[in-house]
């Protein structure tokens, strides 16, 4: 049998980085066996929904290279499975779970509901629907379908258990008794998640259900799902928590958590695959860096953790340090590019915008905060207070002077020459060591330590380097 794992977020806003990792690890997974992808839209609650949202969520697995092989474009052959496109398939399935005594419809108003409700909170009691339209005799029911408003729920076996196996937890029992009827054709005729979820799954095909922790307590009723229309249950694997710091969940009232908020912040995508896909999952080695086709290659579904995983921020940034550093300097400026257009940054001289670019990935942690780390190569130099004695006194001053006359007498100088030309000014001057390089780097610069001499000169220019010494000779 094919192996067929599935994505199916619902399109309530941009992608969240935990949706991130569960789609990455069902790819990973589909890749390494050989099977297939599929991205379903799982948009039953019209309240809920975001114009656009699938569309966005669509666009961003494209810029992080994750491609499916159901439902990777929007609208065409190969399109996303959208939920509400398929209402008669859930409205036939229903049908049968009545006709089996695997659901039944009920008539209670809200108001009746919390009435229930608050009854059995006041008396410490499990919450859950009371069954009172359970016993209905079916002509009866027939009639009130036709007249009142209903909704459909599923039928709870009273005395039984439920026992899986989940590939990350071993086996898993729950009672049935402290399951609740839950609802599965709302008021307006769209299924619930728990419906619809498990007919699309083995409609399609699924043989790897892989979702968030969250689900786990789901899975006893769909598993009474599938045992109420007699299919094949498929294999469970529950994925560990995404945790704050504090060992809280993860969530947009703490910190950013939508993939598009990184991207925009400037972390590259390889980064972002690279790190999610260490949130739950290890290698068998101390390996930290991957390509995806390395977790294509080393993903297993048997090093998934139990525990939750904690979101390290920093962790997040020195990874994208490592990648701004060593991924082809084309690529990253030209990916750096927009921020420094957004800052008034002129970068029409590609030679000049390569040079500061490299310079600037070495000192970064994203490709937002480049152009502050590039900002003195272009316009005026800001030198803070603290740094300004050590170009103020006799010595320095004689230095700056020097290399001013010489660099004045030369029409034609490259970084490697203006080097020599600092050299042997503090020669003849006997300035040496931290008295020689840093009031120069300071001039040019605006900082002590930084770039080596000849990568400044050559990103400044003749022009420019004379401006800048001149404007800090008394």
């Amino acid at each position: 049998m094919e192996t067929k794992v599935r994505f199916a977020p619902s399109p309530t806003g941009y992608l969240h980085v935990g949706g991130l990792r569960t789609a990455l690890y069902n790819y990973l997974y589909a890749k390494k066996v050989g099977g297939k992808l599929i991205l379903r839209i799982e948009d039953t609650d019209q309240n809920r929904k975001v114009e656009d949202a699938a569309a966005n969520l669509i666009s961003t697995f494209r810029k992080l290279n994750i491609q499916f092989d159901e439902g990777a474009e929007k609208g065409g052959e190969n399109g996303p499975y959208f939920q509400s496109r398929r209402l008669d398939i859930y409205h036939q399935h229903i049908q049968i779970l009545i006709e089996n005594n695997g659901a039944y419809p009920c008539f209670c108003s809200s108001e009746q509901l919390e009435k229930v409700r608050k009854q059995q909170a006041e008396n410490k009691k499990t919450i859950k629907y009371d069954r009172r339209c359970l016993g209905l005799p079916i002509e009866e029911a027939k009639i009130k379908m036709a007249n009142e408003p209903y909704v459909i729920r599923m039928q709870v076996p009273s005395d039984e258990e439920v026992v899986f196996y989940d590939m990350v937890r071993g086996r898993i029992t729950f009672r049935c008794e402290e399951i609740d009827d839950q609802v599965l054709i709302k008021s307006d005729g769209y299924p619930t998640y728990h419906f619809a979820n498990v007919v699309d799954d083995h409609l399609m095909g699924i043989t790897h259900v892989m979702r968030g922790e969250e689900w786990l307590p789901s899975t006893p009723k769909h598993i009474l799902l599938y045992q109420s229309l007699d299919w094949e249950i498929p294999i469970f694997i529950h994925l560990p928590l995404l945790l704050n710091p504090d060992k809280s969940k993860l969530s947009k009232r703490q910190s950013d958590v939508t993939v598009e908020d990184y991207l925009h912040k400037g972390y590259l995508a390889e980064t972002l695959i690279n790190f999610v896909s260490l949130l739950g999952w290890h290698p068998n080695n101390e390996q930290e860096i991957f390509s995806l086709n390395e977790l294509g290659e080393k993903f297993s579904i048997k090093r998934i953790q139990k525990s939750g995983a904690i979101f390290d921020i920093g962790k997040l940034e020195w990874m994208n340090s490592q990648y701004l550093m060593n991924l082809n300097l084309n690529t990253i400026a030209k990916l750096a590019k927009p921020y420094y257009i957004n800052q008034g940054m002129d970068v029409s001289d590609e030679k000049k915008y390569l040079q500061i670019v490299d310079n600037a990935r070495m000192r970064v942690n994203t490709l937002s905060e480049m152009p502050a780390e590039s900002q003195m190569f272009y316009g005026n130099l800001d030198i803070i207070t603290d740094n300004l004695y050590l170009v103020n006194n006799d010595n320095s001053q004689a230095l700056l002077k020097a290399i001013h006359t010489s660099l004045t007498g030369e029409a034609d100088c490259n970084g490697v020459r203006f080097k020599a030309i600092v050299m042997e000014a503090g020669n003849s001057l006997s300035v040496k060591g931290k008295n020689l390089f840093p009031p120069v780097r300071i001039a040019l610069y605006g900082e002590p330590k930084g770039p080596d001499i000849p990568l400044i000169y050559s990103i400044l220019g003749r022009d420019e380097t004379l401006n800048r010494l001149n404007k800090l000779i008394k």
